[in-house]
């Protein structure tokens, strides 16, 4: 289901930002520059800072080009861009690599001298297989003091360009809880636990670690979708409990949910794991290949880029790499790109814009980010201006590395913005968020997403009835099923979220594919769903368990929007009558022209029923497939589903578009 074709609206992003006039300013910079030179192809500078010093100086009227030539650029802090710095819509400021050459921007330090580990009470720490292999070196004595916290926000070890992991029990996956000892108990519509972060573990693994001063655990503690990480307080080891540093999990514990201790020189014992002593600065490490032909960098800088009310500002062909935080930052201004980028090894999410307007992030390769991928906010609800922001053409793949819950490839908070042609893959929560108003999410290509959580959703939204109007259309959604298989959604409008329309997608083997938790006035047509299980999801929540929000904050996030007033009242009347018309039931919900084989198709509540339009389905019959067991869920001329109003799907368009597409499939360092 890959792209052959594109729409007009992409291909207006694709166009050249500019066309470069012939006294547009060029300036050059090369590692091996300096910053004394002139910016000239014959003496560049050695740093971006210096470039951008140099175009403040010149105040370009016909837009500028950074030229910079391949190589590693450490980054001390990061580039800041204001809007002095800006360009105009045909006069564009373009950070560019030279065309064929690999551009680096580092924010970290390289790091040499290991040495084998030689002082006996670390080798007696150490597991026996680990002590002949296991190197050491001092950071402090290579000026490296600022170490962050063990439990977020730290720092981070790169070894030939890959994200190691901190020294961790188990290696992979969890261990379970088998007791608690808390003594405050807490009840949730009969799902009980403690609210005491005191709970009992299984087996003597934990006998090792009596020398640890810094230890964590990470855990699923209440629910699925909700995990956080402790200090470890103490380890009773003769009866098997660990009690964390408080404050407490918000939800409490409960037995059986899963969880795994780090930060632990005793668990450093596999290829590819690391340990910092924080009291000493020394860095421990079980390189995963021989560390004299290495290279390994701790992440130092917080951010490599950042625009604040900058305008017409774009970075091309750029590697961003190895930070404690986000790489690029963007508040304010209009109309900057971050286009053609690699953004990875990161602390934070790839790239943040935060108002403005018109910003675009496309096609960029986002992965091994301990946050998410990009984060786009903009526009105005109370006026429902759009921002107009877009993340398109972009591969994000193996995010939520260190933040796992809620941490989204794309994340779309405001008014008007776009979500199109992306390829999500490999995380353990979702894949779009979005939050507001009039968005449009659509050509995307999402899989193997939310393995690591249950009741989650791969877009997903929830608890407002005043966010409205977005489209979620052409989308392919597959393989989504939660952490063992044991259920997850694909589209989860949650907790009476409302005014959503879910058109022409393909969901296959996706539970719960199409999900509305007791909103209004939703639309669920002309989908394919193939091996669902439910295909469809309504239920009447706000009439029963979770009707103690429509007085509370329902209520309350309906009377913060001037929904009597212009254009909301032209825009979405049904909110002019929502709290005088059963405002706990699902209404104006339809269900129409879908296409169900395989699986279940009617997941819908009985006290949701009365109130939903459901009509003209095809279900278990055969619609003519081009090739079902090859995953074609093209419809064949004369499929029955024609016959019912189905639209026909524009495969042709869905996922990654262009030249681009057939690299952007994977890790470029493989």
């Amino acid at each position: 289901m890959q792209a052959a074709a594109m729409c007009y609206g992409v291909v207006l992003l694709l166009l050249p930002v500019c066309v470069w006039s012939q006294d547009a300013v060029i300036i050059h910079v090369s590692p091996t520059g300096s910053d004394d030179g002139d910016g000239s192809a014959r003496a560049p500078f050695a740093t971006l800072v210096r470039a951008r010093d140099a175009l403040r100086a010149q105040r370009p009227a016909s837009g500028a080009a950074i030229e910079i030539a391949g190589g590693i650029y450490e980054m001390a802090a990061p580039l800041q861009l204001s809007a002095d710095d800006s360009g105009t819509p045909d006069g564009p400021i373009v950070y560019a690599a030279a065309d064929g050459e690999e551009v680096r921007l580092v924010g970290g330090r390289v790091v040499t001298g290991f040495a084998p580990v030689a002082d006996p009470p670390i080798l007696a720490r150490l597991a026996p297989e680990a002590r002949d292999s296991v190197v050491c070196v001092d950071l402090r004595a290579l000026g490296v003091t600022d170490y962050g916290s063990a439990g977020g926000n730290g720092l981070g070890v790169f070894f030939n360009g890959r994200p190691l992991t901190l020294a961790r029990w188990p290696n992979e996956g969890f261990t379970k809880i088998v007791g608690l000892v808390g003594g405050d108990p807490v009840d949730v519509r009969g799902t009980k636990g403690d609210k005491i972060g005191k709970f009992m573990y299984e087996g003597d693994r934990p006998n090792r670690w009596k020398d640890e001063n810094d230890l964590w655990v990470h855990g699923y503690w209440f629910w699925d979708w909700s995990d956080e990480r402790h200090r470890v307080e103490s380890v009773d080891t003769e009866r098997r409990i660990i009690s964390v540093v408080p404050p407490y999990h918000g939800y409490g514990y409960r037995v059986g949910q899963w969880f795994y201790a780090f930060n632990a020189l005793a668990e450093l014992d596999q290829p590819g794991e690391w340990y910092l002593d924080r009291r000493t600065g020394i860095l421990y490490l079980w390189p995963p290949s021989p560390i004299d032909e290495a290279t390994v960098v701790v992440s130092t800088t917080p951010q490599l880029v950042t625009m604040r009310d900058a305008a017409y500002v774009t970075m091309r062909g750029l590697t961003l790499e190895v930070t404690r935080d986000t790489a690029v930052s963007v508040e304010g201004g209009q109309g900057c790109r971050i286009e053609d980028c690699t953004l990875r090894d990161l602390g934070g999410h790839g790239v943040v814009v935060s108002g403005g307007s018109g910003h675009i992030v496309v096609g960029c390769d986002i992965y091994d980010v301990d946050r998410g991928g990009v984060m786009l906010s903009g526009g105005d609800r109370r006026t429902l201006t759009p921002g107009n922001h877009v993340a398109d053409n972009n591969h994000i793949h193996s995010y939520g590395r260190w933040w796992r819950m809620y941490q989204s490839a794309i994340q779309l908070d405001g008014v008007g913005l776009r979500a199109s042609h992306n390829l999500i893959h490999d995380a353990p929560h979702m894949a779009i968020g979005f939050g507001g108003n009039d968005h449009v999410i659509e050509f995307n290509e999402i899989h193997h997403v939310c393995l690591e959580s249950n009741d989650a959703g791969a877009m997903y939204a929830g608890r407002d009835w005043t966010m409205r109007g977005t489209v979620i259309r052409y989308n392919y959604l597959h393989q989504i099923n939660g952490l063992e298989a044991r259920g997850c959604v694909g589209v989860y409008l949650d907790d009476m979220f409302c005014g959503t329309r879910i058109y022409g997608n393909v969901f296959h083997e996706v539970t719960s594919a199409a999900f509305i938790g007791g909103g209004r006035d939703n639309a669920i047509e002309n989908n394919v769903f193939v091996d669902c299980v439910p295909a469809v999801h309504i239920d009447d929540r706000a009439m029963n368990w979770a009707g103690y929000h429509v007085g509370t904050t329902m209520k309350e996030r309906l009377d913060a929007m001037p929904f009597r007033e212009a254009p909301w009242k032209d825009r979405y009347p049904e909110l002019l009558t929502l709290w005088d018309d059963e405002p706990a039931a699902p209404k104006g919900n339809v269900v129409a022209r879908n296409v169900s084989i395989g699986g279940r198709f009617d997941g819908i509540y009985d006290g949701a029923r009365p109130y939903v339009t459901v009509g003209q389905n095809l279900v278990n019959v055969d619609p003519l497939f081009v090739d079902r067991d090859g995953r074609d869920f093209r419809l064949r001329d004369g499929s029955p589903a024609f016959a019912m109003g189905f639209e026909r799907i524009p495969f042709e368009q869905i996922g990654l578009y262009g030249d681009g597409a057939s690299r952007r499939t994977g890790d470029q360092r493989q």
